[in-house]
C-alpha cells in the first residue's frame, strides 16, 4: 500500500463506466475495488472486473456473492428476454434490478466502515442511460446523508463521500475521458445479453448507449459483436 495516498473503494462492475471511474480514482487514491455476482445472467462482466482489477494493480480485488434471483423481476435475473432495439429513456426497463445499487453500496459501505475508509467511487450515469431510478443525484445525495447518519465510523469530524465522477456525462464524453486516462475499453464488457463465447449482442440498452458513446467520441470501438 502507498501510505502518500488516501483509500477508496470502488464498485467495479467490468463495464466501461466503472472501469473509467476506476481510472479516475486511483489517480489520487488506493483502490479498494468490489465486484459482485449477484446471479446476474453472464460471468463475463465479472471476468472483465477481475481483469480490469489485475491489470490496474489495485491493493484489493474482492468479489461479493449475493442471490438476486430469489426475488427476479429483471431480465438480468430472472427468465425474462432481454428487450433488443428499443428507444431508450421512455421508461424504466426490464433490465432494472430492483434496488440492486442501494444493495451494493450497502456492501461497500460495510466494506467501508470496517476499513476506515470514507470515499466510495460508483460509476452511475444520469445522462445516457436507461433511466434507473438509482442512478439520479438526487439518490446518491439521500444514500449519502444515510450513511453518515448510520453508521459508527462516521459521528465524528469525518464523513462518507459517495463520488459519481460521470454521473452528468454523456457517454462519448465518458470515453474521451477514459482514453485521456488510457482506460483499455477492450478489457470491458457492457452487453446485458452475449453469445456463449461473450460476443455482444449489439441490440440490448447497454450496447446502443456504447455503441453510441463511441460513434460521438469518434473513437474506435473494441468491441466484439456477434
Amino acid at each position: 500500500m502507498n501510505p502518500s495516498k488516501l483509500k477508496c473503494i470502488v464498485l467495479l462492475s467490468g463495464g466501461l463506466d466503472s472501469t473509467t471511474v476506476l481510472a479516475i480514482a486511483k489517480k489520487e487514491f488506493e483502490i479498494f475495488a468490489l465486484s459482485f455476482d449477484y446471479g446476474q445472467r453472464h460471468k463475463f462482466e465479472l471476468q472483465a472486473a477481475e481483469l480490469i482489477a489485475r491489470n490496474n494493480s489495485v491493493h484489493t480485488f474482492q468479489t461479493i456473492t449475493i442471490d438476486l434471483k430469489q426475488f427476479g423481476h429483471s431480465a438480468l435475473t430472472d427468465d425474462i428476454a432481454v428487450p433488443k432495439n428499443q428507444e431508450i429513456g421512455n421508461e424504466i426497463p426490464i433490465t432494472y434490478v430492483p434496488v440492486r445499487n442501494t444493495i451494493f453500496l450497502s456492501y461497500a459501505l460495510a466494506y467501508a466502515e470496517v476499513n476506515n475508509i470514507y470515499d466510495i467511487f460508483i460509476g452511475v450515469n444520469a445522462l445516457d442511460y436507461s433511466g434507473y431510478p438509482d442512478c439520479r443525484p438526487e439518490y446518491i445525495s439521500a444514500f449519502e446523508k444515510m450513511a453518515n447518519l448510520g453508521t459508527k465510523f462516521t459521528q465524528g469530524d469525518k464523513k462518507i463521500t459517495i463520488h459519481t465522477p460521470l454521473i452528468n456525462m454523456t457517454k462519448s464524453e465518458i470515453i474521451l475521458k477514459g482514453s485521456e486516462l488510457e482506460v483499455s475499453y477492450k478489457e470491458t464488457h457492457s452487453c446485458y445479453d452475449p453469445s456463449s463465447e461473450g460476443l455482444a449482442c449489439g441490440e440490448c440498452d447497454a450496447c446502443i448507449l456504447r455503441r453510441k458513446g463511441f460513434d460521438m467520441s469518434n473513437t474506435p470501438d473494441p468491441t466484439l459483436y456477434r
